[in-house]
């Protein structure tokens, strides 16, 4: 199964327009980080790679970023982990409507798949206001398999940076 479907699936139909969203943006990076100093010309026989990081090079983290407290797994907790990323995706209504939250964030190693790991925040554990795309934030719990059958991380403990 490809990735696009497997995150599509993990994710449910309901949110197929902002995966939509999402890889138009991820395109049009594409494209502009295209416009190097070959002049657009590509060896045809090799293939590229696109690696999306922020250009944090020489410039001064904001007060928010400077706060996030890494989230930590309680000790005795074998299958507990950790992650900490920018938010790529908020469930915001909750369809089961037991209140819980979702977040996808961008992750370099990756849970749920390279480079992203879904997060299952319970309705005691769900911030207010929720904190929206391109935010900052970490999470630590087990990890366990989702309604989809992806791997997520089932927060035990979420810190939102400036908060």
């Amino acid at each position: 199964m490809s990735t696009d479907c497997k995150l599509s699936k993990m994710l449910g139909s309901r949110t197929k327009g902002s995966l939509v969203t999402i890889a138009a943006g991820v395109a049009m990076l594409a494209a502009a980080s295209g416009c190097g100093g070959d002049g657009g010309k590509a060896d045809p026989g090799t293939s590229s790679v696109i690696t999306i990081e922020p250009d944090v090079q020489g410039k001064e983290k904001s007060d928010s970023e400077k706060t996030l407290t890494p989230s930590r797994c309680p000790p005795g907790l074998p299958s507990c982990r950790t992650a900490e990323g920018r938010i790529a995706y908020v469930e915001r209504v909750d369809p089961d409507g037991d209140g819980d939250a979702h977040f996808v964030i961008v992750d370099a190693p990756g849970i749920t798949l390279p480079g992203l790991t879904a997060i299952d925040v319970r309705k005691g554990l769900r911030p207010d206001p929720l904190p929206g795309i391109g935010e900052l934030i970490s999470a630590a719990g087990p990890v366990q398999t989702g309604s989809y059958g992806q791997s997520q991380i089932h927060a035990l403990e979420l810190h939102v940076a400036g908060r």
